[in-house]
């Protein structure tokens, strides 16, 4: 098809063609998944009303990370770094815990798989996916210049050339190896709580087993049970609040007192940052059933849970996921629609 003479409906069609993979390159510069989904709008809007000027000496796909690339920038000027509570203070005592929320640009944002990672028969290249949205990963690019960050995720992530991201910026090849060499060197000073975390792709028996363990374990409230699970030093996380917690004790205590009314929750799988998760409903007292209360994200490693964060802001979330915003009594599971 020559250039200039697609038509509206071929363009619509080869522009969404890369619509996930934009997404995915978007979020890790951004950290927020409602932020990725408007910079990818953003781009195809922009690639619509300026596709007759594409002269077509790069591809279509170089071409949309290019547009990508400069609105996320764009957005990044105001210099905002999302995070996770350990990120921002120190882990607080079980005695000394308060709920102090903060503002929802604050936090880095779960994102579901299917909206961020392209199909791909490549093993290799899946998991290198999967591994680059997980929560610890984000968190250290978020920490990297918005230049690094580029710099890292179309190199290393997406495996591009340096000469083809020399191109995409606008700048040397010589100014592309020396911002991936400072990107290197800033995640590897950082120690990141939960950069252990090792999930296969597909799960392995042993953490399958592990999974159904936790959800008969959290759905009978059980804290024995829990608490074999549980890493020693596992980290529990719950934006919008700051708090964090670590260590089987106090995050079991703070589930027998501030989060008693979790008891008798139900728990539906999803896929999630390239991490198991799930989507938590409560019993609600008023209406019956069960209310969304959180998705939950686990990071496993040496077959226990190392990272267990849960994200609270349902209204956002569940529609995000597909997931209903209540589950009959009768309901046990409903089918993820993510």
């Amino acid at each position: 098809m020559a250039n200039g003479t697609a038509t509206p409906t071929d363009l619509d069609t080869r522009l969404e063609a890369h619509r996930t993979e934009l997404t995915g390159y978007c979020y890790r510069m951004l950290g927020s998944s409602f932020e990725a989904e408007d910079a990818v709008q953003d781009t195809m809007v922009r690639a619509w009303r300026s596709y007759d000027k594409f002269e077509g000496r790069s591809s279509l796909r170089s071409w949309l990370y290019r547009i990508a690339t400069n609105v996320c920038l764009d957005m990044l000027t105001a210099g905002n770094k999302r995070a996770r509570p350990m990120d921002l203070t120190e882990s607080t005592p079980l005695a000394q815990a308060a709920l102090s929320p903060r503002p929802d640009n604050t936090w880095l944002e779960p994102m579901p798989d299917a909206r961020v990672l392209p199909t791909t028969e490549d093993p290799a290249e899946a998991a290198v996916a999967k591994e680059s949205v997980r929560l610890a990963f984000m968190a250290a690019l978020q920490q990297l210049p918005a230049k690094q960050r580029a710099v890292l995720i179309l190199r290393e992530v997406l495996a591009w050339k340096a000469s083809e991201v020399a191109e995409l910026l606008g700048t040397s090849v010589a100014s592309v190896n020396s911002a991936l060499q400072r990107a290197r060197a800033t995640l590897a000073e950082r120690q990141e709580p939960g950069a252990g975390a090792a999930v296969s792709d597909p799960l392995d028996e042993d953490q399958q087993k592990l999974l159904d363990r936790y959800v008969a374990a959290f759905e009978g409230y059980d804290m024995a049970a829990l608490t074999a699970l549980l890493h020693e030093d596992a980290v529990m996380t719950m934006p919008p609040f700051d708090l964090w917690l670590t260590g089987t004790r106090d995050i079991t205590g703070f589930m027998t007192t501030l989060g008693a009314p979790c008891a008798g929750s139900r728990l539906v799988p999803v896929q999630v940052n390239g991490l198991p998760g799930f989507a938590q409903y409560k019993p609600d007292p008023d209406k019956g059933g069960f209310t969304p209360w959180a998705v939950q994200v686990l990071e496993i490693s040496d077959g226990r849970i190392t990272g267990f964060h849960c994200f609270l802001d349902t209204q956002r979330w569940f529609p995000l996921f597909d997931l209903p915003l209540h589950l009959e009594a009768e309901t046990d599971q409903v089918e993820q629609g993510a």
